[in-house]
Parts: C-alpha cells; structure tokens; sequence
C-alpha cells in the first residue's frame, strides 16, 4: 500500500484493502482478548499469594466476560464464506393481511435496526415504502460493518406474528406474515454484469415517512431488469446520480442471488433437500397472544423475553441457525 502507483491496480487494490480491514477486525478483538487473560493471570497468582478472597472472586467474574469474548470470536471465526465478511442488504415485505402485515414489517425494521445499532453496524434506508393506513409495505435497508452479512443470512425467510390486533375493535388474534431477505453487497463492478439494454430506468420525486416528498426533484431511480423482471429503488440519496449507482449495486446483488439460488436448486435435486433451501418458507414465529413465545423452527431454539427480541436481542436465534448450518457441512 505504501507504494506510488498502488491506487492504480483498481479493483485489485480494493480487494488488498478490504481482506486488511477484515483481518484486522480479527486481530484487533484477539489481542485484547489475549491481553486480558494475561492480566487475569496475574492478578489470579496476586490473589493466591495473598489469599484475598475479594480479588480472587473479581477475577472470576472478570473471567466469565473473557469467555463470552473468546466464545464470540471462535464463532466468528466459523463464518469464513465467500461474502460472509461483506455489508448487507436487508429487505422487509409486508405479506397478505393488509394493515396488520404493515405494522408486522415496521415492527421488524425497528428489531433489525436495534440489532445494528447493538452491533455497531452503521444502516442506510435505501427505500422505504409506507402502508396505507400504518406501517409500511416494504423497506430496504444497506447494513454496513464486518461479517453483517455473515450474521444476517440466518434471517432469510418468512416470519409470523400472532397476537391480538392494535386495529381490531373485537379485540381478535390475528397472524400476520412478513418476508426478509438478506443479500451481500459487492463491490461497484463486482457483481454480475448488466447491460444497457437490459435496463429500464424510471425517476420519481424521493418520499419519506409519513408519504411527504424530500426532494422537489426527480432523483429517485426505479430500475427494472428486463430479462429477469427484478426491480430495485433507491431514494435516499439527493441526487439522481447517486441513486442510480445506489441502485445499480443492489440490483447487481440480487441478480448474483438469482444465480446462487439457481445453483442451489440444481444441488438440490441431486440431493432431494429441496424444500429446505426454498425461500419463502416460514422460519420463525413471534407469539404474543394468547402465551409469550419466539420459536425458530429451523433449529427449535425458543424464548419467552418477547420484548427483548422485538428490541433486537436476535443472537441466540442467528447464531443456533448458523452453528447448526455449519454442522451440516
């Protein structure tokens, strides 16, 4: 990196500085899980020697917060696919329900929020589509810090609320459904290739919460892929300009899940797993009403703490899916 000509090698230099910030995230975290443990050793022979119970029993709590973080990266360590260490696009669609669907999905944009924020991962609205009377119908959402979509991946799928309805006046249980799905980000022109002609491009003025314009002008871009019919939008940049670059990356990242999906399909032929690679099958259910219970039905992890999940605590359900995928391979 240090030589002159080093930011001419494009792409390639790209790559060199994205694998160096993903072993320095790996680094950085060992060392200090290395440096505490020396210093617990230490204060342990300190507090033998002197036999002080009080310090021998802060070491010991100190300890348990040293395995969590050991524990943490020998888990992360497991999480060495191709895109695990790439940022994420997260999208959330209402199902069939109406309003009920609606509010289902605005209730898992803010779980998916707080669970990035608890992560220290930075997110973007890329576009955001509101419901007719609450909620919204679908939003799409760029989550960026290492391994967001290594972690995120186990979220794919269908998820189900049951409970008794905020907009029922008989005060009746409804299930609503809502669909999340999870694609790694690629670099600008590391994605499939996509040609002029294969594109129809549409602008319209950007929307925010609530259906207000924030912007007189037209820059956000709808973008249609006319051999596949897949359609992304992206209003969350100024500029026309930067919401069609915004655009194209994601489109290039749904594309390459296409191909990956097709991929995965043929395998599954071969080895008649078909219905579990299938997306559109529910994963998990939220129950609120008539008990208190989040069941992932992928790896039978269950929860009463309701509140704690819908405010992001998601770790037990992600990392159960993901350890059990991996012990699968």
């Amino acid at each position: 990196m240090a030589k002159p000509n080093f930011w001419d090698m494009g792409e390639v230099a790209q790559d060199l500085v994205q694998e160096l910030s993903d072993l320095r995230g790996v680094i950085k975290p060992l060392k200090a899980a290395t440096g505490n443990l020396e210093e617990l050793s230490l204060l342990f022979e300190l507090a033998q020697e002197e036999s002080d119970e009080d310090s021998m029993a802060e070491v010991c709590n100190e300890l348990l917060d040293v395995e969590k973080q050991i524990g943490k990266l020998e888990f992360q360590a497991m999480l060495g696919g191709k895109n695990d260490s790439k940022n994420a696009y997260l999208s959330i669609h209402a199902g069939a329900g109406g309003t009920e669907s609606c509010d289902w999905a605005l209730m898992l944009y803010r779980m998916y929020s707080r669970w990035a924020e608890e992560h220290k991962f930075k997110t973007e609205v890329l576009d955001w589509q509101d419901g007719e009377q609450a909620g919204i119908r679908s939003v799409t959402l760029n989550i960026k810090g290492r391994l967001s979509y290594g972690y995120l991946q186990a979220e794919l799928g269908v998820h189900r609320l049951v409970r008794i309805s905020p907009f029922d006046s008989g005060n009746r249980r409804h299930t609503s459904f809502a669909s999340v799905d999870v694609i790694p980000e690629f670099e600008e022109g590391g994605g499939i290739e996509i040609l002029d002609n294969d594109l129809k491009i549409d602008t319209y003025k950007a929307g925010g919460a609530g259906g207000q314009h924030v912007n007189k002008t037209d820059s956000a871009v709808r973008m249609t892929h006319l051999p596949t019919g897949i359609v992304v939008q992206c209003q969350s940049e100024r500029s026309q300009h930067a919401n069609r670059r915004a655009a194209m990356k994601l489109l290039q990242a749904r594309l390459s899940r296409l191909e990956e999906q097709k991929r995965e399909t043929e395998i599954a032929k071969l080895y008649s797993e078909k219905g579990e690679i299938a997306f559109g099958s529910q994963i998990r259910s939220y129950v609120l009403q008539p008990y208190q219970m989040i069941k992932d039905h992928r790896t039978d992890t269950e929860t009463g703490r309701v509140e704690a999940v819908l405010d992001g605590d998601l770790d037990m359900f992600i990392e159960a899916y993901l350890r059990s995928k991996m012990g699968k391979k």
